[in-house]
């Protein structure tokens, strides 16, 4: 993403840091552009003479691994029996 600059954040609502891009440079190079945006996450904020008009944003939250995804409670969670046990008892079918 060589032509879009980062920007502060000026007075347009959106965060410091992010990526923001004239209309134009977008024209030129928008497969490169959004697979930036899919693959990082990262908003871009699309300019008309300087004025943002667009922010594109991913919808598909990145891949995070298993680990990472639970990690949190890694070593905490107990099992009182076998984890394949049924649990009808528990949760009876409707």
């Amino acid at each position: 993403m060589d032509a879009a600059r980062v920007v502060t954040g000026r007075n347009y609502r959106h965060s410091p840091g992010v990526a923001e891009v004239s209309k134009s440079a977008l024209e030129a190079k928008v497969l490169e552009y959004l697979q930036h945006v899919e693959e990082t996450g990262e908003e871009l904020i699309v300019t008309d003479n300087g004025r943002p008009v667009v922010k594109v944003v991913t919808i598909i939250w990145p891949r995070r691994s298993a680990a990472d995804a639970f990690g949190d409670v890694r070593g905490r969670v107990v099992y009182r029996e076998g984890i394949l046990a049924p649990t009808t008892d528990e949760w009876p079918e409707a």
